[in-house]
């Protein structure tokens, strides 16, 4: 079997998160998912303090918090299939050039994947999995290794480089199904963090885990706790990032909630704006859901403050197995 053709196939595979998420990443060819998606619009700020600085490092400042009534037209779909069209690797040639992809199951249903593409040294690439989106940098010599949460068990990724050339990779990650996730994504730096702290964990705690703490996958396939994974480089030209948060629920011995929240640094680069940014939820081994929203940030007066936005995400509500 040809090359393009193998690309082709597993274009058709692909599930329909990759298509929404794809809104966000430019040059990406796709039909539009049957339901139409609404924005989740978080607005009318209010600085308030929630949390106490005793509890704040000394160069962390107040977090503000939005009152619970302001965020509206909340939307969550249920992701349908959709054809894209994956970037084909060059032809067959004898060069060095070639892109190579290979996928690789690892603990906590993550999965290692290992780029090489020599022509493509020091170069952007976008990474893309059922939904997720992440732009990273490829090393001087073309290499590029990175771990992944999977968002599903037949484990699809694509590499795509600005000159439409790219790879594809699939593996089978079975435990996906024993594990929680919540996936935050935006473009550039909107000063978004995603929040998790397990059973009543204070902040800045051992149970407190953000991307200052996050955790480790090999604990959490013990099923001890969960984890962050920080994705994408935040230094590359107009970069897709992401942050993953990764909770055992089918292994635990733990009951409980697990609150998640979604917090909002006031930065020179997002003050007296609007941020757009993408949820992807796995639950209990169910069906990948999206929502988009839109965060209005206070003026930039505030810069250097935190607004903790509420309602964003559902907590976790955990049952000891």
């Amino acid at each position: 079997m040809d090359r393009k053709f193998t690309l082709r196939i597993a274009a058709i595979t692909l599930c329909a998160a990759l298509g929404i998420g794809a809104v966000m990443q430019s040059g990406m060819t796709k039909t539009q998912p049957a339901t139409a998606q609404v924005p989740l619009v978080v607005s009318e700020v209010q600085e308030v303090s929630s949390t106490p600085r005793d509890l704040m490092p000394v160069d962390m400042p107040i977090v503000a918090s939005l009152p619970d009534n302001i965020i509206s037209a909340a939307v969550t779909s249920i992701l349908d299939p959709v054809e894209i069209v994956v970037p084909e690797a060059p032809e067959e040639t004898g060069f060095a050039c070639d892109v190579t992809m290979t996928a690789t199951p690892i603990a906590g249903a993550m999965m290692t994947v290992d780029l090489t593409a020599p022509c493509h040294g020091s170069e952007r690439v976008t990474l893309h999995h059922n939904g997720l989106m992440f732009t990273s940098l490829m090393q001087p010599d073309g290499s590029l290794s990175v771990d992944v949460p999977a968002l599903t068990q037949h484990a699809l990724v694509i590499a795509s480089f600005l000159d439409g050339s790219g790879a594809v990779a699939m593996t089978d990650v079975t435990s996906v199904p024993f594990y929680d996730r919540v996936v935050l994504q935006w473009r550039g730096d909107a000063g978004l963090q995603l929040h998790a702290r397990e059973f009543d964990a204070e902040y800045f705690t051992d149970g407190h885990i953000w991307h200052g703490a996050g955790g480790d996958p090999t604990r959490a396939a013990k099923g001890q706790g969960g984890f962050l994974t920080s994705l994408g480089t935040a230094d590359a030209p107009d970069a897709l990032l992401a942050e993953v948060y990764t909770f055992p629920s089918g292994m635990t011995d733990t009951a409980g909630t697990v609150t998640l929240t979604v917090e909002a640094e006031i930065i020179a680069s997002n003050c007296d704006s609007s941020v757009e940014a993408q949820t992807l939820e796995i639950r209990n081994g169910g069906t990948l859901t999206s929502k988009e929203l839109t965060i209005d940030v206070p003026g930039c007066d505030a810069v250097g403050d935190f607004l903790l936005l509420k309602n964003i995400v559902e907590d976790l509500t955990i049952a000891a197995k």
